[in-house]
């Protein structure tokens, strides 16, 4: 790798570990903690890659691209933020931003897009790029279109690439996952958002309810609810409808078509629920939403922001306790975020405290199941290691392999259920149960050397601070988060 890096974060740990990683590539970095050195730099001619955050003491690293692709219009710029909603990730694509990255990043990721950047060697040939729009003053607080996950980053870049393009998209996912939310997105965060909305559903699909539609959407959005839940009739004259709009002579100011599904429309065809000839006219690009059980870390950031949005609304101010944020992240949320969203909402109005317990946790969760409590909180598979069921044979640990004794603790925890299955999501209860201990250890191993810990482990650094985080390791002197 080759060329010269400028990097802004207010962070000093990111600036050093970014600063030795492409050191050590064989670039030459700049490194700053203000944007204002880095506009000078940039005027000055250096660099021939940024690497910016977004949110600095002296200025928003997004807002600041423009000036950059004005003074250097062949300069890339890599974005990374831990504001992980789907507005950065489209201002960022906005501001043609070369590539945006959340944070905590994985380091070879950012070094792999680094790559690509830098050996992109400007042609003289390359267009100058076009004024660029104005950037979006912040997210709608009533959009939860937040997450860190790798599945919703993924869905908000996809989201941001083709959010003002004329293709029609289906948004497909559980229910409950916020098909609607994201569609609106579609229609409120573009380029049509001063034009009209309507959302057609099968309650409401005869003729005249669709040619409202399509009048009231005019150069606008449409979202359909659900096609495969429309009679067959009504699916011949959305067929109709989107025919005129395609090819009628008002068809330059037709509307956009966005189309919430179920997690597998194709299946609706195949089943004769949904009319192939419809969606395919539908699916123009398809946008799948990971239910909230396959993005265990974002059910927490979601939850404070629910609990904020609440309190926004006149709810009182509420916070989780510790204990009450475990048993919430463990819970396999059939109902997805719309779940979240109710017993969070119930909590903010029933807690009699500042800050939700682990027993009204227990509780609204025992209500949102309709279950007894230990069916929602889960048996921990530490508890598994001292409740010796009789029909278990005790496993010497100096007799056994790792994996035996492991075999031994999970069929404990199985049996502690009876006849009945463990709640879903059991793959990453187990892990985050194995997890801990092994951190701990290697921690203790290393004396709270975290540089080294990492090592051992074989992840980066920031992997290993994430990690610590998320399993709330306390935090001691020997093991000083830096």
């Amino acid at each position: 790798m080759d060329g010269t890096v400028l990097i802004a974060d207010d962070d000093r740990t990111i600036r050093t570990v970014l600063t030795q990683a492409l050191t050590r590539a064989g670039c030459r970095v700049h490194a700053t903690g203000s944007l204002a050195q880095l506009s000078k730099w940039v005027e000055e001619g250096r660099g021939d890659l940024v690497i910016t955050d977004v949110m600095m003491p002296d200025g928003n690293g997004i807002d600041r691209i423009p000036a950059i692709r004005e003074a250097r219009p062949d300069l890339p710029v890599i974005v990374i933020s831990a504001q992980n909603t789907i507005v950065t990730a489209i201002r960022a694509t906005e501001a043609d931003a070369f590539e945006y990255l959340p944070k905590p990043f994985d380091l070879p990721d950012l070094m792999g897009k680094a790559n690509q950047a830098l050996s992109r060697r400007p042609r003289k040939s390359d267009p100058v790029p076009e004024a660029l729009p104005v950037p979006r003053e912040a997210a709608d607080p009533a959009m939860p279109l937040i997450g860190h996950a790798p599945s919703m980053q993924a869905l908000f870049r996809m989201v941001a690439r083709v959010l003002n393009a004329d293709l029609p998209v289906i948004i497909a996912g559980e229910a409950g996952v916020g098909k609607t939310t994201i569609a609106r997105s579609f229609h409120d965060l573009s380029d049509r958002r001063d034009r009209g909305l309507a959302i057609l559903t099968s309650s409401d699909a005869g003729e005249d309810a669709i040619n409202r539609a399509a009048d009231k959407a005019r150069g606008g959005t449409i979202i359909i609810e659900n096609p495969a839940g429309f009679d067959p009739a009504a699916q011949a004259r959305l067929i109709g409808m989107i025919e005129v709009l395609e090819s009628g002579p008002d068809r330059a100011s037709a509307p956009r078509i966005v189309t919430t599904t179920g997690p597998d429309p194709q299946a609706d065809v195949s089943n004769g629920r949904l009319r192939s000839d419809l969606y395919y006219r539908l699916a123009g690009v398809t946008v799948s939403v990971p239910p909230l059980r396959a993005r265990v870390d974002d059910i927490l950031p979601l939850a404070a922001h629910l609990l904020a949005r609440a309190a926004a609304q006149g709810l009182p101010e509420r916070d989780l306790a510790d204990d009450a944020a475990a048993l919430l992240r463990a819970h396999p949320f059939p109902g997805n975020v719309r779940e979240l969203e109710n017993m969070m909402r119930r909590l903010a109005l029933t807690a009699s405290g500042a800050m939700i317990s682990a027993s009204e946790m227990r509780e609204a969760l025992s209500q949102q199941t309709g279950s007894r409590p230990s069916a929602v909180a889960p048996v921990s598979m530490a508890s598994t290691i001292t409740a010796e069921p009789a029909s278990a044979a005790p496993v010497a640990p100096g007799n056994s392999r790792l994996s035996d004794s492991v075999e031994a603790h999970l069929q404990r925890y199985f049996d502690l259920h009876g006849d009945a299955l463990p709640p879903p999501g059991l793959y990453d209860r187990i892990l985050r149960e194995v997890e801990r201990p092994l951190l701990q250890v290697a921690l203790d191993a290393t004396g709270g050397n975290q540089l080294r810990c990492a090592d051992l482990l074989g992840i980066n650094r920031n992997t290993l601070r994430k990690k610590l985080t998320e399993l709330n390791i306390e935090v001691t002197r020997r093991r000083k988060l830096m």
